[in-house]
Formats: structure tokens, sequence, C-alpha cells
């Protein structure tokens, strides 16, 4: 019979249960663990696994250069970044209000540090991200224009 559920969790593509299903089969039958009890140890690795991977994903489609966060970015060695205001920023607020946020300053301050941290720690609340580099995103979109390939989102840069 398990080999018959492992089929149609596979066919189900429900690999999370797939991994677990052995351990927690075995588990009911020697600790006599209520059926809906097993089900739903399955549905929570099911969860985990899916979460990950959806991470995974958004962390890859995010294509940031580093792998910055906020604790380890160096604060004491840009004393001129406001901790605090930075610490609030990760809160995200700015992104549930749909605001924009704009880094400015010169070279080697941490500006680009600061937007992938900013960026990661949004794909970790669940938020699909793009990090680009200004002049490469005006460089796209300019390519773009030349060959009529704008998406028309962009063509009101135009």
């Amino acid at each position: 019979m398990r080999e018959k559920l492992r089929e149609i969790l596979q066919e189900l593509h429900l690999q999370g249960m797939i991994d677990c299903l052995d351990k927690q089969l075995d588990r009911a039958e020697k600790e006599a663990i209520p059926a809906v009890e097993c089900l739903y140890h399955l549905a929570l690795e099911e969860r985990r696994v899916r979460q990950e991977k959806s991470l995974a994903n958004r962390l890859k489609q995010a294509r940031m250069p580093w792998d910055w966060t906020l604790e380890s970015f160096p604060f004491t060695q840009q004393p001129g970044v406001n901790k605090i205001q930075i610490k609030t920023l990760a809160g995200l607020d700015f992104v549930r209000r749909a605001e924009n946020l704009v880094f400015i300053g010169p070279p080697g301050t941490g500006k680009s540090g600061l937007a992938c941290s900013l960026l990661r720690q949004a794909c970790f609340n669940g938020y699909r991200c793009r990090f680009y580099d200004a002049q490469a995103l005006l460089d796209e979109l300019y390519a773009s224009l030349a060959d009529r390939s704008t998406p028309p989102a962009a063509q009101t840069l135009e």
C-alpha cells in the first residue's frame, strides 16, 4: 500500500510528503498515532518543503550581486548610515505602502549593500523582487527601445 501511496504522491508532485512518508508511517504504527495527526505532519512537511523552494526561487530571481544581510552589513564601517533608520526600513512598511526607496551617496558608502540586504529581507517575507543597478536598467531599457521589444510599461520612458 505504501508504494501505491508513494506513486500517487509522486504523480501529484508532493515531494515533501514523499520524503518523510516512511518515517511518519513507521512512527504512526509504533506509537498508534491517529491517521489525522499523521496526515497533519505529512502536510506540514510538504508546506515546509514548498516554502523553502519558493524562497530559493525568489532569491534566485532577485539576482542580487552579493549575499548581504542586515546582520552582515558593516554599520561600524559606514558611520553615515543610520542603523535605526535601516532597521525600520527592514520592517518593509514602505513596500506595503507601495513607496519607492532610493539610496543616494558617493561610491563605497554601502548603498548597494543596503539595497541587497533589504531586498533579501523582502524575499524572506514572501515578496518577489529584482535587483537592478540603475545603469544596467537604463541600458536594458534603451536596448529594448532600439530593437522595439520594449514592454508596454517601459514605453512611458520614451
